[in-house]
């Protein structure tokens, strides 16, 4: 995971193992909630923030999404 320098302004933007990973609407998910956090917590170091946005990000996921074996499918 690297530093990113402002949050996602797209789905196609994630990385590809959350595009792989996620279906659509959980991608979408996980970009709302990673871009509110990253305006959130701004005033954090970049490394902290990427870490504190990605957490609430896969939280936001998985409040919708449960892993069944391979796949996240809805709740």
């Amino acid at each position: 995971m690297g530093t990113r320098a402002m949050p996602y302004s797209a789905t196609r933007e994630l990385t590809q193992s959350i595009r792989d990973r996620l279906p659509e609407h959980a991608q979408e998910i996980f970009l709302a909630a990673f871009n509110n956090a990253w305006k959130s917590y701004a005033r954090r170091d970049p490394k902290q923030l990427e870490e504190t946005a990605h957490r609430i990000a896969w939280a936001a996921v998985k409040r919708k999404y449960r892993k069944d074996g391979d796949h996240w499918v809805a709740r």
